[in-house]
């Protein structure tokens, strides 16, 4: 063990108490807020999209909450202080494709839908097989994210609290997942815009105050800062400039264009930000909440820079590497540093309150996951699908909820096996499978006259199979160091994203679908679907 990190720990361990007290106060009043949400919580609407009541500031807050994700705070300042340059670019990546969610999905979604994404996929197709295809690839996307979430939080939990045995960092996955599952079968989605909405504001705090310590501390000097990392990382200006990680092969090239691919795409197409758009009363407020989402999280990334590259600066590299492989632990271990180091009580304070911002934001997004998951379920497979449109709103809420557990169960289990992997780069799987199974078939489904039930099934399982198939053969899952089974090797795929292969083939098995099929497009339903997406005239 490095000295740095055993001073960490040492850190962590004398300062415990501050640490849990603060774990605690936050899990303790998101909880009350859940409860008292989950007291209002009346109906399927409030249930699923929180009564409409939200305003597009809060709404914006929510969608952000859900989105700096333990991949952001955690994963993007580890692969700023590992990679500089190539890192930062997941950064721009997860910001540009807001554009994307803004111009082509915000506004005609929240006027086509009701609860979930199959409303708008199954509006003019045949219900059931459109249904399945969509709930099936939510719940999917959901637990390739859910693993990230899990992944942080036992890497984080683990560094605060000194466990290095695996059976300890286990035991924090399993207690954070029986969290989540309290937060959504309680409070629903009203429980968990709230909690989103806290965690939002504490994250942009503490990342703000990390951000002018580290800029105070290289005299406001961006171009200081820089050079210290650079210096302190032992890779010299190559840090600085594109290469480092993306650059070293033409395999790595690639890769690096499948990455963005995905990142760019993938937005539009995750479940639990497409049914944010559910939660206000009308398109209008839908975009509102996007522009806002889109400057909260403007600003938090930009803050990504003063973090990775403050960490490259002042912590040396093997430090970061010792402490988690893949440096999910970077921000966390640059709070201590710059709060006047391990072995000082402002370091430990500062390490617990980004610690305990971090498991905020962990808790936030994987309740936000879990209720976009158990509600497809619900509302798609066991409504439309199992009863046939013939269950009660009680019925399926009921379902919702025990779904709720069951995939969080899930969630648990593979967060177990996923240890060693790097929390941005999973992340970017799901956009991966969100922008291969997903993304296609809304666009077609809003956009093209012509697609038919065939197209959209050909594309979401296409989409889906391809992408999930194609991780599992890649080095992400075998065949590395730090890969999800190091000890082995299986895979024949190159590339760790598989977007560049499979975004692509989504779009055209959707198209290739509806081109050979049988069944003639439903013209009279796309006419309505159009008016209805332009204008939310009978929207709900």
């Amino acid at each position: 063990m490095s000295p740095t990190i055993q001073l960490a720990a040492e850190g962590a361990s004398e300062h415990r108490t501050l640490i849990i007290s603060l774990f605690s106060v936050f899990v303790a009043v998101t909880l009350a807020i859940t409860i008292w949400a989950g007291r209002q919580t009346k109906d399927a609407t409030d249930y699923y999209a929180g009564g409409r009541g939200f305003t597009g500031l809060q709404n914006g807050l929510a969608i952000s909450g859900d989105y700096m994700s333990a991949a952001s705070f955690l994963g993007i300042a580890g692969a700023i202080a590992l990679a500089g340059y190539d890192g930062f670019l997941y950064s721009i990546g997860f910001l540009v494709a807001w554009l994307v969610a803004l111009l082509l999905v915000a506004e005609p979604l929240r006027n086509s839908g009701r609860y979930t994404m199959g409303d708008v996929l199954a509006y003019r197709m045949r219900q059931r097989p459109v249904r399945t295809a969509a709930g099936v690839s939510t719940i999917v996307v959901s637990i390739f994210y859910l693993l990230a979430q899990m992944v942080g939080a036992g890497a984080l939990v683990a560094l605060l609290l000194g466990i290095t045995g695996e059976a300890g960092k286990n035991l924090i996955v399993v207690v954070v997942g029986i969290i989540m599952i309290l937060y959504v079968t309680i409070g629903g989605m009203k429980g968990t815009t709230w909690v989103q909405i806290v965690k939002a504001v504490l994250l942009i705090v503490g990342t703000l105050l990390i951000t002018v310590l580290v800029l105070h501390k290289f005299n406001w000097n961006i171009s200081t800062l820089l050079g210290a990392a650079a210096e302190n990382s032992g890779k010299g200006a190559a840090f600085l400039e594109p290469g480092l990680k993306y650059g070293v092969s033409a395999t790595s090239k690639i890769d690096f264009i499948s990455l963005g691919l995905a990142l760019v795409l993938g937005t539009a197409g995750l479940p639990h930000i497409l049914i944010r758009f559910y939660t206000v009363p009308t398109a209008k407020t839908a975009r509102k909440s996007v522009i806002w989402a889109i400057g909260i999280i403007g600003v938090f990334y930009l803050m990504t820079i003063a973090l990775g590259f403050g960490a490259a600066a002042l912590i040396k590299q093997e430090t970061i590497i010792t402490s988690n492989p893949a440096g999910n632990t970077a921000a966390p271990l640059l709070a201590q540093e710059i709060g006047g180091g391990a072995d000082s009580a402002g370091g430990a304070i500062l390490l617990a309150v980004i610690s305990a911002v971090a498991f905020a934001t962990i808790l936030a997004v994987v309740a936000g996951l879990t209720l976009a998951s158990s509600s497809s379920f619900a509302h798609d497979l066991y409504a439309n699908v199992i009863r046939r449109g013939q269950a009660t709103e009680k019925e399926e809420v009921g379902a919702a909820r025990i779904s709720a557990v069951a995939i969080g169960s899930v969630a648990v289990v593979l967060g177990i096996f996923a240890g060693k992997l790097n929390v941005a780069g999973l992340v970017a799987l799901a956009f991966a499978v969100a922008a291969s199974a997903n993304l296609p078939t809304i666009l077609y489904s809003l956009f093209w006259k012509r697609f038919t039930t065939q197209g959209a099934l050909w594309s979401i399982y296409g989409g889906l199979t391809s992408s999930v198939l194609l991780v599992l053969f890649s080095p992400v899952v075998s065949g590395k160091e730090t890969s999800m089974f190091p000890g082995v090797d299986f895979h024949w795929f190159p590339l760790e994203n598989p977007g560049l292969i499979s975004i692509p083939l989504g779009f055209l098995l959707g198209w290739i679908g509806s081109i050979v099929s049988e069944e003639p497009p439903n013209q009279e339903k796309y006419a309505e679907l159009e008016v209805r997406s332009l204008t939310g005239s009978g929207a709900h």
